[in-house]
């Protein structure tokens, strides 16, 4: 397994235990016509941590890379919305700012490496 997916993988199982631990920051970048914004945020960690592990597991790994790449394009909306309300925001930092809208192209190269996972 590439170095690549393990770092993948151990960032999906962390940001996925995150979501448990301090949920409050997740719920505020659901898009605002979503709702049940807790139950989201607890299913998208849950399905976080499940991938990350998949990701991990030669015999899992088809599936969790796949299952990760629908996943970062499930998600993409709230990084959109986060991107947006940061720049909306005159409380947010600039380099907050900054980092919201840096963040956005990064999706690509994580849905490459999820792809990556899934053919291997």
């Amino acid at each position: 397994m590439s170095r690549d997916i393990t770092i993948m993988a151990g960032a999906l199982v962390g940001v996925g235990v995150l979501h448990f631990v301090r949920p409050a920051p997740f719920e505020g970048i659901v898009p605002k016509p979503l709702p049940y914004k807790k139950e989201l945020v607890y299913a998208s960690g849950a399905a976080e941590i499940a991938l990350g592990a998949m990701m991990l597991n030669p015999g899992t790994r088809r599936l969790g890379g796949l299952g990760a790449t629908a996943l970062l394009a499930a998600v993409f909306p709230a990084n959109i919305q986060m991107t947006l309300d940061a720049l909306r925001s005159r409380k947010a930092p600039g380099y907050y700012k900054i980092g919201t809208i840096a963040r956005l192209p990064l999706q690509a190269p994580m849905i490459r490496i999820a792809l990556k996972a899934a053919r291997s």
